[in-house]
């Protein structure tokens, strides 16, 4: 090496974008279950998941092992070019769990990347452009994606124009609404209000033969953990029939048990009697115990209405990540943590109900399984950032792993892997009752 080329390697240093901010300070090490530890070895109770990704925990030993074996035997084989037999095999297993009809599927590396999978299928098969979403709902980053997304300016400010055709409708979302004066517990009138209000969509600003489909999150993820319910979906799936609408369900989060049923949309399918809810469903997240793996699912005849060469993608179905979401239904069958997410998401709602009610703190506490969330507000309603911000940090000092979402970042939620005990719970509880207390 030359003096020169010495002395550029001295001088020019890379480091991330500044723009990529950590929610906590923790360097992580290693993690084993709910649990992370960082370099100096101090252990953390991980209720973010990675954002809801590792369903199992932490280094399972059974998802270790799946991908440990498949990255010995074949990492990648581009399942447009050639076929591999774990691709295959999930194909079979999810639709053992997907709804009836459901029947054929294909696979990307992000929620984003199926969620404009799904819009692109929505209009080649249907011939119209316009997509309707839901205020507060998250989709992506990516511009079809952030188009669509309205959790937060932040995803969609200075990037415009971004991608035409997208419309929203309103979400019926309680205590939010209550600041225009319903009551925050009438689920009913703001069921009512959501669906009176797109049906005027419907007759002012996106003709129903303009529209291709509506997509839905049955639980507002970066929204703040609002469930929906199940008239406003029946609404919705009543209006999609009428006017030969898709309904496109995005179950990024909610998926494989995060909300106590396999699906999160299952919650609200009481009124249908026994019709399936979506056209399309999509899945990522807990999919595959953290590697990159989302997929697509629709009827077959459906599928067969996109354009030749419209599905694919180098990395979609990565034999790797394919092993691990094998490894995952299987985790997740045999150790019943569907049904584990719904008692311990039970008692975790019931927990932080009584820290909420003890600090006589003003929000609401709100959530569906092991989507759990307390909304900071201020005494007239308005969002307490601030606090919420607070909060989050004395948690993370104290050893418990919290992130925030809301539309202004003041709504705190927690989301533990599916194999979290009673005793973490627990734990996790008498952590946060301190951790509010000193937020004060």
């Amino acid at each position: 090496m030359t003096g020169r080329s010495t002395e550029r390697a001295a001088t020019h240093t890379a480091a991330l974008s500044p723009l990529l901010k950590q929610a906590t300070p923790v360097l992580a090490a290693r993690g084993e279950g709910v649990h992370i530890w960082d370099e100096d070895g101090r252990r953390y109770l991980d209720f973010t998941a990675g954002i809801g990704v590792t369903s199992t925990g932490h280094c399972h030993p059974r998802i270790v092992a799946a991908a440990q074996q498949q990255v010995g035997t074949l990492i990648h084989g581009q399942y447009t070019t050639v076929m591999h037999r774990p691709l295959l095999d999930l194909v079979e297993r999810l639709g053992e769990v997907l709804p009836d009809g459901l029947d054929s599927l294909f696979f990307v590396n992000s929620g984003s990347e199926a969620v404009e999978a799904s819009v692109r299928l929505a209009r080649q098969a249907t011939g119209r452009q316009n997509i309707v979403s839901f205020h507060g709902g998250f989709h992506g980053r990516t511009f079809g994606a952030a188009s669509l997304t309205t959790s937060g300016v932040k995803i969609r400010a200075g990037i415009g124009p971004l991608m035409g055709g997208q419309v929203t409708a309103p979400f019926p979302a309680p205590y939010r609404l209550s600041r225009y004066g319903m009551s925050p517990e009438n689920t009913e009138a703001a069921t009512d209000f959501a669906l009176g209000e797109l049906d005027f969509l419907l007759q002012t600003v996106t003709a129903p033969d303009d529209t291709a489909a509506f997509i839905v999150e049955p639980v507002l993820g970066e929204g703040g953990y609002i469930p929906a319910n199940e008239a406003f979906l029946t609404g919705l799936r009543e209006r999609a029939d009428r006017h030969g609408i898709l309904l496109i369900l995005d179950e990024v989060q909610t998926g494989v048990g995060r909300t106590g049923r396999f699906w999160g949309h299952e919650h609200f399918t009481g009124g249908l009697g026994g019709r399936r809810l979506a056209d399309v469903l999509i899945t990522a997240k807990g999919l595959a115990s953290g590697f990159p793996l989302s997929a697509i699912a629709a009827p077959r005849e459906l599928m067969e209405r996109a354009w030749p060469g419209s599905q694919g993608g180098t990395y979609g179905g990565n034999a790797v990540a394919c092993a691990a979401a094998l490894a995952t239904l299987d985790v997740v069958r045999d150790e019943k943590l569907v049904e584990n997410s719904a008692e311990r998401g039970a008692e975790l709602l019931a927990g932080l109900r009584r820290v909420a009610a003890a600090r006589a703190l003003p929000g609401e506490v709100r959530g569906l399984g092991l989507m759990a969330a307390t909304e900071f507000s201020h005494g007239d309603g308005s969002p307490d950032t601030a606090a919420a911000a607070r909060a989050q940090a004395a948690a993370s000092e104290r050893g418990l792993l919290l992130l925030t979402c809301g539309p202004a970042g003041n709504v705190v939620r927690m989301i533990p892997p599916l194999v979290v005990t009673a005793e973490q719970v627990e734990e996790a509880l008498g952590i946060w009752a301190d951790a509010v207390a000193a937020a004060g």
